[in-house]
């Protein structure tokens, strides 16, 4: 554990403040500049479909000019689309803000590679603790994010345009810190062609776990994360219960970060990802019991948990699938299916908790959940047969 690791966490710790004021503030402005209700996630969508629309361009730019100038590049668009959505909200203008989260969706590309950067600035032999370190830097994020909503969103007549001002200052100090953090040399090219060809790559039964896993495990997640502040709205709960829910929410992501890389070398990343589902189930059972905010803070929290769980696994997984050679298209298929998946649940999240309810919403999220464990257990019973084979 060295300096640039903890650095890096921290720039993770303000990416997720970002992400974070996002979620609490978009779904509902959005939902006060959509022309129609079921619109109102849609600058949610454009976030993430901004993100799976910059994969190949991140990972090109990862290539050319390396982590930190690349790194750097995604921390300027995030300073500039941020204070483009804080003209949008000003001016009222819904599709302007939807446009500008499709431009700010570059940064959610390139800040999404940190957890593997972290993972090259350790020994081999401490990657999975450097990928959980790195994650549990968002724990900045947790705290900071919701509260700078709650505290920021009053500062202009029109609400929660100031959370967007404020974070092109997040963005700022965030370029301030990456500057200081020195990525090891990528390595020598081996062979003309880089590695295997993506198609090979992505063949490999860990790889198909790890990118199933990784994106329905974040796909749930947001499917309920983004829905949360609209569903609580109508519940007729204060914006200050939201920040609070999405705050502990947060924690749960990150603050298990201290000890799943732990976790993961003693007991290996599939029955990890195992208990990250069970939690979600948990999720699941929580919100359909009740509309009060405890029933909100618990769900969330123990879907904070389950994601860290699937997402820290999942990354760690696909690490055994591809060389250094291959990394940046390897990553950067990973970073699109999530992207994708993300896309598709922001969408729905809108359109489902306005039309068919919270209740309706949770027990739909049963379905990838299952899927999920499905790959799970045929990756374990593939590991035995092959164990034994030997």
């Amino acid at each position: 554990m060295n300096r640039h690791l903890w650095l890096l966490a921290a720039c993770q710790g303000l990416f997720l403040t970002n992400n974070v004021a996002f979620i609490a503030i978009n779904g509902l402005v959005g939902l006060a500049l959509a022309p129609r209700g079921w619109m109102a996630t849609l600058p949610v969508m454009g976030y993430v479909i901004g993100g799976a629309l910059s994969t190949g361009l991140v990972a090109r730019t990862q290539r050319r000019f390396g982590r930190r100038r690349s790194f750097q590049i995604g921390l300027a668009v995030a300073l500039g689309s941020a204070l483009m959505c804080a003209q949008a909200a000003l001016w009222k203008d819904f599709w302007m803000l939807c446009a500008t989260t499709v431009v700010a969706g570059y940064y959610n590309a390139n800040a999404s590679l940190y957890r593997f950067a972290a993972a090259e600035l350790a020994a081999p032999a401490w990657r999975e603790k450097a990928v959980s370190l790195v994650m549990a830097g968002g724990l900045i994020g947790a705290v900071a994010g919701p509260n700078l909503a709650a505290f920021t969103r009053n500062w202009f007549a029109v609400p929660f345009a100031g959370v967007y001002l404020a974070l092109a200052g997040v963005a700022l100090v965030a370029m301030v810190l990456m500057h200081f953090i020195e990525f090891p040399a990528p390595p020598a090219r081996h062979a003309a062609a880089g590695g295997r060809p993506l198609g090979e790559i992505a063949r490999q039964p860990v790889f198909v776990v790890a990118a199933l896993a990784g994106a329905l495990g974040f796909g749930v997640m947001n499917l309920l994360m983004a829905a949360t502040p609209i569903a609580m709205q109508v519940c007729r709960l204060p914006f200050d219960d939201v920040a609070l829910v999405l705050e502990w929410h947060v924690i749960g992501m990150f603050a298990p970060g201290f000890f799943t890389g732990h976790l993961i070398r003693r007991f290996g990343a599939l029955p990890v990802m195992a208990v990250g589902l069970v939690l979600n189930l948990g999720c699941i059972v929580v919100a359909l019991a009740g509309v009060e905010l405890h029933h909100f803070l618990v769900a969330l929290f123990l879907l904070g948990v389950g994601w860290n769980f699937l997402f820290t696994g999942s990354t760690t997984l696909s690490l055994s699938a591809y060389t250094a050679d291959e990394k940046d298209r390897a990553q950067g298929a990973l970073n699109f299916c999530v992207f994708a998946t993300l896309a598709l649940t922001s969408f729905a999240s809108g359109v489902l908790v306005t039309t068919q309810g919270w209740q309706l919403l949770n027990i739909g999220s049963l379905v990838p959940v299952l899927l999920t464990g499905a790959g799970l257990l045929w990756l374990a019973r593939r590991s035995r047969a092959s164990t034994a084979a030997v």
